[in-house]
């Protein structure tokens, strides 16, 4: 009887055991987090900030957007990693942050727990707690909680709200949500002064305001409104920051110093090119056409007819042209000679340790960076393996460069502008004035020689012909290289490779476009 009566205790005290539970004792404390600008890669070392997505007092939580930042090569938009309010912006819009520094602070609410939680139900020893003797009831737990402890505060969870780049996502007419736009149309009405707000929803899809809702905008308040008086500035001196891409460029200025220059400069023929671009001209691929050029004339016999030939490559319609330059040609002939001379396919070697022996990287193509002036300031996009291109292939990613680069703010991209450049970097200063040559500067980091083309002219050369001379086109260029790499003899060497392509075309034939 003794050994069952046993048991039957032991079988209550167990039960009592197992569901034994202690109350959660938190305490609710609210912490400033500062929020600092993560390093977003592509050695970036600096953003500036275009947008704030919040002010002052908002309530956010995790993945909502904090604000649009642009670095030399992109723009991005960074989202919170907490969930709380906002207290303060410590970068204003327009400002530059360094990548570590904070951007702004963030109160979050967290929670420190005591004793064990309540949902979680803990076995007892049954044979330590028969020597102790009582067990403690559920009852009696609940009530022996930490003196100390604060009873816990209920903080009311803003309602979760969408990305306002979900698919799901639904504007509110009465909501304070930021409005839906891209970075280029934000940019645009910080420029105009105007507040995007008034203008939602855009006729875009889900409401989204586009770059012509803006400009209709500004239209009709041009025409409805007498423009405000400004003040005049007759006689005094106006201070005017630097903006971070001209910065960019101070700085890279004055790290050209270190680079000894050697200069070159001379003249290429571009006569029988001249006469060569009307046949290039007319025989354009399709894929490289814009729809309303495609030649809609049906053929007697279709080529497909046994079988379809390969697709070709997919053009954006940023790359679409009708017309060829010189300036492709320019550049497949500067790849060809590249490939001849490995000098100008070489860089310099980072190194770590500055005592050690400089060495150089010979790169297995073409890599030519081209200068592109654009509203937000100089920018070199490079074309990577250039001499894999052909002459249309290089005339349609130059007119889309052009076009990213003439973005609002700057549409390229990391891919566009990788961080090691080119070898060779070229500087068409011909295309905006008349000159005929100029004195190009290398920075560091962009390759071991730059060349700035002139404008192209006729001009009578005495040295043609029977002695009469000829009428020619002429194409003035000017060269600098990095003297510590290439000597004056190879520069000089190279340029008359270079022009052996370029004063005759016929060369290429064998190779095709």
């Amino acid at each position: 009887m003794l050994p069952r009566r046993l048991q039957k205790l032991a079988g209550r005290r167990f039960l009592t055991a197992c569901l034994h539970t202690s109350r959660r004792v938190q305490n609710s404390q609210k912490v400033i987090e500062k929020f600092k600008l993560a390093d977003i890669g592509e050695g970036i070392t600096e953003c500036e900030i275009i947008k704030w997505n919040v002010k002052p007092q908002t309530v956010i939580q995790a993945f909502d957007p904090l604000c649009e930042v642009q670095s030399d090569k992109a723009s991005v938009e960074i989202t919170s990693p907490f969930d709380g309010v906002v207290t303060k912006l410590l970068v204003e819009e327009g400002q530059v942050a360094k990548v570590g520094s904070d951007l702004c602070l963030i109160e979050v609410v967290k929670e420190a727990v005591n004793g064990i939680s309540s949902n979680i139900a803990e076995p007892v020893d049954t044979l330590s707690n028969s020597d102790a003797g009582t067990q403690p009831t559920a009852d009696q737990s609940t009530n022996e909680q930490d003196p100390e402890a604060e009873p816990s505060t209920n903080v009311p969870s803003a309602p979760r709200r969408k990305h306002p780049m979900d698919p799901t996502f639904t504007p509110d007419a009465d909501s304070t949500f930021p409005v839906l736009a891209t970075p280029s149309v934000r940019h645009l009405a910080r420029q105009r002064g105007l507040d995007l707000a008034q203008l939602a929803p855009g006729s875009g899809r889900d409401g989204r305001i586009i770059r012509q809702d803006v400009e209709q905008y500004l239209a009709d308040a041009v025409m409805t409104e007498h423009p405000a008086s400004v003040p005049s500035q007759d006689g005094q001196d106006i201070i005017v920051e630097l903006g971070r891409t001209r910065y960019g460029m101070w700085k890279a200025m004055e790290k050209s110093l270190q680079i000894p220059h050697f200069g070159y400069s001379t003249t290429l023929d571009l006569t029988t090119l001249h006469g060569l671009l009307p046949v290039l001209n007319a025989h354009i691929p399709t894929h490289f056409l814009p729809p309303s050029a495609i030649p809609t004339l049906p053929l007697a016999v279709s080529p497909s007819s046994l079988y379809p030939p390969p697709s070709p490559p997919e053009v954006p319609s940023s790359g679409h042209y009708t017309r060829l330059t010189y300036l492709p040609f320019l550049l497949k002939t500067l790849a060809k000679s590249m490939l001849e001379w490995p000098l100008l396919r070489a860089s310099i070697t980072p190194t770590v340790e500055s005592s050690s022996k400089p060495s150089l990287t010979i790169r297995p193509h073409s890599d030519i960076s081209v200068a592109l002036s654009t509203p937000n300031g100089l920018y070199t996009p490079t074309i990577q393996s250039a001499d894999t291109y052909s002459i249309y292939a290089l005339s349609s990613q130059l007119k889309h460069l052009s076009h990213l680069g003439r973005q609002t703010p700057c549409g390229l991209t990391p891919k566009e502008m990788p961080k090691r450049g080119g070898t060779l970097t070229v500087s068409n200063v011909g295309a905006i004035g008349a000159g005929d040559f100029a004195a190009p500067v290398l920075v560091p980091g962009g390759g071991v020689a730059i060349v700035a083309l002139g404008r192209a002219k006729w001009v009578w050369d005495v040295n043609q012909g029977d002695g009469t001379g000829e009428r020619r086109l002429k194409l003035g260029v000017s060269w600098s290289a990095d003297h510590r790499v290439v000597e004056g003899a190879e520069l000089a060497a190279f340029v008359e490779c270079w022009r052996g392509y370029v004063e005759n075309p016929q060369r290429l034939i064998a190779d095709s476009f």
